[in-house]
């Protein structure tokens, strides 16, 4: 069955809970490579996993603002698909990170308030996604992955000029009223699938989809 929403399983470390992500229909499934995240994956360990994922499900690596030579590793490492820069990377260093590497990238933002709308416009005009996430609190350790929503209202009825995904706190029990106020047809879960920080639920992931896919 062709899904009209497509989901991002992210932070992804178990075959397990890879192969319920694919059975159920996941178009991405993400690899987390910042070290501080319980979601880290080791490049040995994302390969293992990439190797088993098939053709038609993107593979994407999660970076916070890596430097070349920690992409070039990683690559050489992982057989990926895409690459999600989660950190404070300028449109320039997008546009970088494309030219040299060759892959498609998806740059994350962080929305707390209207005053962060602008960064979405000045990134779209480099990646050919975008992740718009909600901003992390004061003092936290991770860039996403918080298990927290922002006001969608924010971006309700918003577009841009390249494919995005929404992702931020979403849920088995609050996608479909997210996908309803901001007309997302791409989502994107971690903690939202997850029985403790970094453990998916493979019940959790197989709910999450189910629903998306009604929307």
């Amino acid at each position: 069955m062709t899904r009209q929403i497509k989901v991002k399983i992210c932070g992804l470390r178990d075959p397990a809970h890879l192969a319920a992500a694919i059975d159920a229909g996941a178009t991405y499934v993400g690899f987390n490579f910042f070290a501080r995240s319980p979601r880290y994956v080791t490049p040995e360990g994302a390969r293992a996993l990439a190797l088993q994922v098939p053709p038609g499900v993107a593979k994407v690596a999660l970076t916070v603002d890596a430097d070349d030579a920690a992409l070039d590793a990683l690559i050489q490492a992982v057989p990926l698909d895409m690459l999600q820069l989660h950190g404070r990377e300028t449109p320039q260093r997008v546009a970088e990170v494309k030219q040299r590497f060759g892959l498609p990238v998806i740059k994350a933002l962080g929305i707390s308030g209207t005053e962060d709308l602008a960064a979405i416009t000045d990134h779209q005009k480099t990646a050919d996604q975008l992740l718009i996430d909600a901003k992390p609190p004061a003092g936290a350790d991770l860039p996403g992955g918080n298990g927290l929503p922002f006001d969608w209202r924010l971006i309700a009825g918003r577009r841009w000029g390249v494919p995005w995904m929404l992702a931020g706190g979403l849920t088995p029990q609050n996608v479909a009223e997210a996908i309803a106020l901001t007309g997302a047809r791409q989502i994107d879960v971690s903690s939202g699938v997850e029985s403790a920080p970094g453990v998916k639920d493979p019940e959790l992931i197989r709910a999450f989809l189910a629903t998306a896919s009604l929307q």
